[in-house]
């Protein structure tokens, strides 16, 4: 009788087995066809199985991970990729407009004797090629900002005196501009553990933002709890413009002379040392706000 039981035991056994490979190869199948699937037709659905094997639903886990990770990959090299062509040509275009007055300039300083005449062609010259000279070195100062990954050194700033010394050296242009700002800084001192020089580039690098689309105001403040703000009106700004102003390369048509990495540039020093900086658009004025 005990060898019958045995053989009834070990029969059951084999028949669910062969079901569960049977459940188990229906699932890899299954997890076969969703795979090829996602990878060739993007898809946010997440791959499933409908076994309860706990080993193939950790994989299936796994997978999902990865997957995850590498469509989000795929969405940065696209973004990046159409980045890289809006800025091959916003960059051309920024270099073959000066190149085209140098070169309709020296074309009319050879067919003139007129000495005034040249004088203008040669000042012409001169303010495009320092155009052309300033673009390069924005793209050069980005580069090396941005490869640089070394942690920078810091010290204590007094936030206050470096903020007043980066209005003063910028009051010569916001003049030449016709504006004159209004400044609102704290008495209380403000220190912060940064990299001086870095924190100074993010200084000159707003108040240049705000000279080129000022509508003729600038406002900056420093509060109790040292939140620095820039605030100008730039009524040919848009809300969304706004948004991708801190995107590099990215250039506003009326501020036609430049590479569009100014803010990028003070949005990765600012995140280096650790701080915030957003910009906020209401009613035709601009907000740019700095927090450390």
């Amino acid at each position: 009788m005990l060898p019958w039981i045995l053989t009834a035991v070990c029969a059951v056994g084999i028949l669910l087995a062969i079901m569960k490979l049977r459940l188990l190869k229906a699932d890899l199948d299954a997890l076969s066809e969703q795979i090829d699937e996602k990878l060739h037709k993007d898809t946010n659905v997440s791959l499933y199985v409908s076994g309860r094997d706990r080993q193939l639903c950790r994989i299936t886990a796994k997978l999902n991970r990865q997957l995850d990770l590498l469509r989000k990959q795929q969405l940065q090299y696209q973004h990046g990729n159409t980045e890289l062509k809006n800025a091959v040509t916003n960059i051309s275009h920024d270099l073959r407009t000066p190149l085209t007055a140098i070169a309709g300039n020296l074309y009319m300083i050879r067919r003139t004797d007129d000495p005034a005449e040249i004088g203008n062609c040669l000042d012409a010259i001169e303010e495009r090629t320092e155009a052309m000279k300033r673009l390069t070195e924005e793209l050069f100062r980005y580069s090396v900002i941005i490869s640089d990954e070394r942690e920078a050194e810091t010290e204590e700033v007094f936030v206050n005196q470096l903020l007043q010394e980066s209005i003063s050296s910028f009051y010569p242009v916001l003049t030449e501009k016709g504006i004159t700002p209004s400044i609102h800084l704290t008495d209380a001192r403000i220190v912060r553990n940064v990299n001086r020089s870095a924190l100074a580039r993010v200084f000159s690098n707003l108040l240049n933002n705000a000279v080129k689309y000022s509508g003729g105001d600038l406002e900056i403040t420093l509060s109790d709890k040292g939140e620095i703000t820039f605030s100008n009106m730039a009524k040919e700004l848009s809300a969304v413009e706004t948004e991708q102003l801190f995107d590099r390369f990215y250039t506003v048509e009326a501020a036609r002379s430049s590479t569009g990495l100014g803010l990028s540039i003070a949005r990765t020093l600012v995140e280096r040392m650790g701080g915030t900086i957003t910009a906020d658009y209401d009613n035709g004025r601009l907000t740019i706000r700095l927090l450390l």
